[in-house]
Parts: C-alpha cells; structure tokens; sequence
C-alpha cells in the first residue's frame, strides 16, 4: 500500500463514520416528542391550596375563639357573663414612636397601614373603608380576608400578596420594631 491510498482512507473512514452517526442521531432525534399536559395536576394544586386556605382561616378563627377572655362577675347575686373581643394578653402594648422612629430611620404615626411592607396610600384607604383602622385589627384579620379587600379595588391589585401584612401588623402593634425592620430588609418587596 502506498502513501497516498493510505491517506485516502485515513480521510474517508472517518467521513463514512461520521456520516452514518449523522444519520442514525438525526433519525433517533425526530422520534415523536412526548410533552406532558400538567395543568389537570395545576388545578388540582390549586384545589389543595385553596382547601388548606380555608383550613388555615378555620383555624385561626378557633385560636381567636379560644382566647377570649370571658370574665363572669357577679352583681348582687346575680352572675352575668361578658365576652371581651380582645384575646388575653398579659400586658398592653403602648405605642412608642421614638423607639419606631430610631429603629426604623423614619417618622412613625401610630396605627399608620403604609409602614407594612406592600401596603400603600390606596390600599390603606381600601382597608379603612373595610374598617380596618389600626394595626390592631389588620393582625387580627386573615389573609383570605385581607385578600377580598384586596380585590374589591379591581385587577390592579392582583399583584399584591397580603399574606405576610397580618404579620407586620402583629409586630408593629406589639411595638416589635427590631423584627419589623429585619424581616423588611430580608424581603424587600415582599421578595427574598
């Protein structure tokens, strides 16, 4: 054999190799595509996620429920029962403005919505025309609850998602104004 016809084959088995490859990756390529419809298991993800919703709320409700303080005095032998709406607790908070203030770099007003992370001048009108009007009752309302308000303002509120404002609410009415600023920073706009 000489060197030219090795050469040849040198150059030619590979191309013949390479070719056959060619064909074979081509042909078990354009097999039939399989793509899987996954929105029946997104409803159903949806259904569940509504269902624990309303559990949650449920829940809620009977945690609230059980911590009223029903206080039974009686008044010339006779016992009458009153039910308070506020939940037990073993102290008032009172608002401190100027621990607010040094904490969180700004002005605080007492029971001012817009402090919570989301929560605007329109959408703080909206839960005062709700009558939710102090921190107070935005911790004591659900985030289903929060939500209808929410959507009583049309498609423009969509985007928001009150379900941490309960939360912050809590913490501002408590006068928590250390966990209130670190959990706004690690979630600037509602977002990790």
């Amino acid at each position: 054999m000489n060197f030219e016809t090795m050469t040849i084959w040198c150059w030619l088995i590979p191309v013949i190799v390479g070719a056959i490859c060619g064909i074979l990756g081509y042909s078990i390529g354009k097999g039939p595509i399989k793509i899987e419809d996954n929105s029946r298991e997104l409803d159903n993800l949806r259904a569940k996620n509504t269902k624990l919703q309303t559990d949650l709320d449920a829940c809620t409700k009977k945690i609230a429920a059980a911590q009223t303080l029903t206080k039974t005095t009686t008044n010339k032998g006779t016992t009458t029962a009153s039910v308070t709406a506020e939940p037990m607790t073993t102290s008032s908070f009172a608002f401190d403005g100027a621990a607010a203030k040094t904490i969180l770099g700004k002005v605080v007003k007492q029971d001012d919505l817009k402090i919570i992370e989301g929560i605007g001048p329109k959408i703080e009108g909206m839960f005062k025309d709700h009558g939710i009007k102090t921190w107070k009752a935005l911790s004591d309302t659900t985030v289903a609850e929060c939500q209808k308000v929410l959507d009583t303002g049309g498609k423009r509120y969509q985007i928001h998602d009150p379900a941490s404002w309960p939360m912050q609410a809590k913490m501002c009415y408590e006068g928590k104004w250390d966990d209130l600023h670190k959990w706004q920073e690690e979630h600037k706009h509602g977002k990790l």
